[in-house]
């Protein structure tokens, strides 16, 4: 019979895009009012991998990745995501259609998981209406796309990025003994 374990913390990490560079500082800010001091920000990347927020966003959105310094236990994921769609809620127009929007995860040793509100074949969902999305896997010494992997995370920018994010992770857990 296995036992249980107590789960390691994991680094909680945000993407955030938007139309604008200040609708990203504002959500930043208010990240770091409820997770903590942000301890990597990324620089901007478009976001231009999709079309489907054009809609509801518009073209030419632009993107951040961030991570905190305080790190996290895994089970608190799907209540990040709900606070995250609150923010996105927030900063909606008078129509009610978003301006940003905010998709917190975390990075462990083996892997990236993202939070979603969509369910699908690899998503399990963890509660409340949320799943994970098992989006990459460390492997072979850095961070590998699995074939449901979004278009952009399996860019060779973002997979470096996550790999310096993972190496901060590493280092925290190691000052954590």
């Amino acid at each position: 019979m296995s036992k249980p374990n107590v789960p390691k913390p994991v680094k909680l990490i945000a993407s955030v895009f938007s139309k604008t560079n200040e609708l990203i500082v504002a959500a930043t800010e208010e990240l770091s009012r409820k997770f903590g001091r942000i301890d990597f920000i990324s620089e901007i990347f478009p976001f231009n991998s999709t079309t489907y927020y054009n809609k509801e966003m518009g073209k030419d959105l632009i993107r951040r990745f961030l991570s905190f310094n305080k790190m996290i236990l895994p089970h608190r994921l799907p209540d990040i995501k709900l606070y995250t769609n609150k923010i996105e809620k927030d900063f909606s127009d008078c129509q009610g259609d978003r301006r940003l929007n905010i998709d917190p995860g975390y990075i462990s040793l083996s892997h990236l998981i993202l939070a979603t509100g969509k369910g699908y074949a690899h998503r399990p969902c963890l509660r409340k209406g949320i799943y994970a999305d098992l989006t990459l896997i460390y492997k072979d010494k850095r961070f590998q796309a699995l074939d449901w992997t979004y278009p952009d995370y399996r860019s060779k920018e973002i997979i470096e990025l996550m790999n310096t994010v993972r190496r901060n992770y590493v280092f925290q857990l190691k000052g954590l003994k």
